[in-house]
């Protein structure tokens, strides 16, 4: 079963999984993907050292048995493999016999070596796929909620910087340790055998920089954890000024943004200093340490050497066993260190995966999404917020146009964005209903792919104009998304372009005008052919003439299909089957055009300011045909 299944196959239980989701629980995760590489690194890695120790015993052998002529430790495997190779004094006359020796056991270490390496690099990009997808597929299933209130460069950080930290530790230290065990042992082993006072006297560095690395552990976390987040802080603005450059250049903010940068970059240097602080007091505390048992080793060992207890050779692989040793102790206490900051950086990751995921009862209903809507009794408020919509209730009949006016933060998009269940309602608070079917108990896949929805800002992705089209049916034909486009009103405007729909278009559109974009944005929803299709004030950047003739389209090419227009433009609104405004959250009015011009409210006076100019009395919407005889006018005004 692939990873990320069984990622969502424990996820979804019926436990809560952010109660369950340990670090240790999350790493054992991590790894099944890579486990298999982990293992043969970990098979490895013991040869390499294993082989390491070799070459000092076949030295020590060398110097006191061949040349010093010193017998070998009887039944010890230095005293059996002279006589399989000719005995001492044939070796003694053929030195290049040891010399192949060193060379074969260094060969062999190299293999090893690379076997290891090479395995640990597939185990290391195997783990940084398998948390990269995770974190992906997990934060694609988050709430809309989630995401407005996490920042985006923030989040990217964690999914960057924090997964390759994680991944540093995991494959470096996990099969580092077994190296590392196998040194310390074998290498105190070895020593032991030579000399116990002496190998008591190198033991004893151990202890103390494993307990000094443990002391160091706690303020290595807590400034780490602080770089981090301010990491992240600073992707943020450079996140938030790539994707808003136009508005900077626009507002000539260059100087103050370059300045604000600045100041976080520089805070976040000075963290990384403050942190250098105590990593170079760790690592010189660590490295005094060594050096005093290294010295200490060389008097006493020389001092062992003169009264004879100690041979030549022995002292010789004493001192390359004691450098064999100091490695590992010294990479525990590097082992310690990182420790720290993969233990915040894997942290960080738990709280994106331990964040619940929009979730569907086990009854969740697909019913046909043809039906009306219908909104009864709903009140909603954003969290931290004050209730921004009051007991709002009226029908949009299938097949309809519907129209919604209301000033800035009135609620209009927020209805919306409940219809879509990009926010859900609390109980007590009303219902919403499809076809006669609560949308709380339809399953959210289906009901978004039932209501299409243009927003006033679109967001176009980083490629083709045919490619931003044809997104929301995957396979669609060319005619299909021209067809679109004509519907639209963009695709003579794409045509005039060099590469006309393979034009690739900037990130989130930028190389488009605002119109352009909406239009674009406009026949990608065509191309879905959702049952309810919703124009957040879409129109509100395309002139007066073209918002008329896409209107005139949609009642031509999706008569049958629920369209909800919201809009501050009157002559946008004007033809809908009903109205509904919305004032202060509460609807004010509701009716047709005609019904709301007699009834002289809200509706009315917008119209007024919008359609009529001082010296007019009326005049019709531009680029409608009018139902009667056009009043005679002195003069039209064409916004």
């Amino acid at each position: 079963m692939p990873v990320r299944e069984v990622y969502y196959t424990m996820m979804k239980t019926d436990n809560p999984p952010q109660k369950e989701l340990t670090r240790t629980g999350l790493v054992r995760l991590f790894l099944r993907g890579s486990k298999r590489w982990f293992a043969l690194a970990i098979l490895f890695t013991p040869l390499v050292s294993l082989l390491e120790l070799l070459n000092p015993q076949i030295i020590r052998f060398t110097v006191d048995s061949v040349l010093g002529g010193t017998e070998p430790d009887s039944g010890s495997l230095l005293a059996v493999l002279p006589e399989l190779m000719g005995g001492t004094e044939f070796i003694r006359t053929h030195l290049w016999i040891a010399a192949c020796a060193v060379l074969a056991v260094s060969t062999a270490s190299l293999l090893c070596r690379y076997l290891s390496q090479l395995t640990q690099a597939a185990g290391a990009e195997t783990l940084v796929e398998t948390m990269r997808n995770m974190l992906f597929v997990h934060i694609q299933h988050l709430p809309f909620a989630w995401h407005m209130e996490h920042q985006t460069g923030d989040i990217i950080q964690r999914c960057t910087s924090d997964v390759e930290m994680v991944k540093r530790f995991l494959s470096d230290q996990l099969t580092g340790i077994f190296r590392i065990v196998v040194l310390i042992v074998l290498s105190l082993c070895f020593m032991f055998g030579m000399n116990v006072r002496l190998a008591a006297l190198a033991s004893f560095v151990i202890p103390v920089v494993v307990g000094s690395s443990f002391l160091f552990h706690r303020k290595i976390a807590s400034k780490f954890l602080e770089c981090d987040e301010n990491e992240g802080k600073l992707s943020t603005i450079v996140q938030e000024n790539l994707t808003g450059v136009r508005v900077i250049r626009a507002f000539g903010r260059e100087q103050y943004e370059v300045a604000k940068f600045d100041a976080q970059n520089r805070y976040y240097v000075s963290l990384w200093v403050r942190l250098g602080r105590i990593l170079s007091l760790f690592w010189v505390t660590g490295d005094f340490i060594c050096v005093l048992q290294v010295l200490l080793l060389l008097v006493c060992g020389s001092v062992f050497a003169v009264r004879g207890e100690l041979t030549a050779g022995e002292f010789i692989a004493f001192l390359s066993y004691n450098g064999m040793l100091m490695f590992p102790i010294r990479r525990l206490g590097h082992m310690i260190s990182e420790l720290s900051k993969a233990g915040i950086s894997l942290n960080r990751i738990r709280e994106i995966l331990a964040s619940p995921e929009e979730t569907d009862p086990p009854d969740a209903l697909t019913p046909p999404l043809d039906g009306d809507i219908v909104f009864d009794h709903v009140s909603f408020g954003y969290d931290g917020c004050p209730e921004l919509l009051h007991d709002v209730s009226f029908t949009v009949p299938s097949g309809t146009v519907f129209g919604i006016l209301g000033g800035t933060g009135s609620g209009k998009s927020t209805l919306m964005h409940l219809l879509c269940r990009l926010y859900d309602l609390k109980p007590g608070c009303g219902t919403i209903s499809v076809g006669g079917v609560d949308i709380a108990r339809i399953r959210r896949d289906h009901l978004r792919k039932g209501i299409g929805i243009v927003l006033q800002e679109p967001f176009l992705f980083s490629r083709s104009i045919a490619e931003n089209i044809g997104i929301a049916a995957p396979g669609i034909g060319m005619d299909e998304i021209r067809a679109a486009a004509r519907t639209a009103c963009i695709e003579e405007t794409v045509d005039r372009f060099r590469d006309g729909f393979d034009t690739t278009v900037g990130e989130r559109g930028v190389t488009l005008s605002g119109g352009q974009k909406q239009r674009t944005a406009i026949a990608r929803l065509l191309v879905g052919r959702s049952p309810v299709m919703i124009f957040d004030d879409s129109l509100s950047a395309v002139d007066a003439e073209t918002d008329a003739k896409i209107r005139r389209a949609l009642r031509h090419d999706f008569r049958g299909r629920t369209v909800i227009l919201i809009s501050h433009r009157i002559a946008t609104l004007m033809e809908a089957d009903r109205i509904l405004v919305l004032s202060g959250g509460r609807i004010a009015e509701t009716g047709t055009h005609d019904e709301l011009m007699r009834h002289g409210g809200i509706y009315r006076k917008n119209y007024e300011l919008q359609m009529k100019s001082p010296d007019d009395e009326a005049v019709p919407v531009p680029g409608d045909e009018p139902p009667g005889p056009a009043p005679q006018t002195a003069e039209v005004n064409h916004e």
